[in-house]
């Protein structure tokens, strides 16, 4: 029964297509350029466009830092986050 309680089930392997983050980062971008266009077409910058405007900006920036660690797991730098 202790071994039982020891052994853990191996996670099930997720095909390339899964881990990209790509795809979604993209349509999210996307969503927010969308939304900033509407708020610069009804004039209402002040309220939610300037939101539309910070997400896509930190969006950006984040999805840039993800690349840069990606990059730096792959090239095998020793304080490069694994798993990316």
């Amino acid at each position: 029964m202790a071994n039982e309680r020891t052994e853990r089930a191996q996670p099930v392997e997720l095909g390339q297509r899964w881990k990209d983050p790509a795809p979604v980062v993209i349509a999210i971008s996307a969503l927010w350029l969308l939304g900033l266009f509407a708020a610069l077409a009804t004039g209402h910058w002040s309220g939610w466009g300037e939101a539309c405007l910070a997400g896509l900006v930190v969006g950006t920036l984040g999805f840039a830092l993800f690349l840069s660690q990606r990059r730096a797991a792959r090239r095998g730098d020793r304080t490069a986050q694994r798993g990316l």
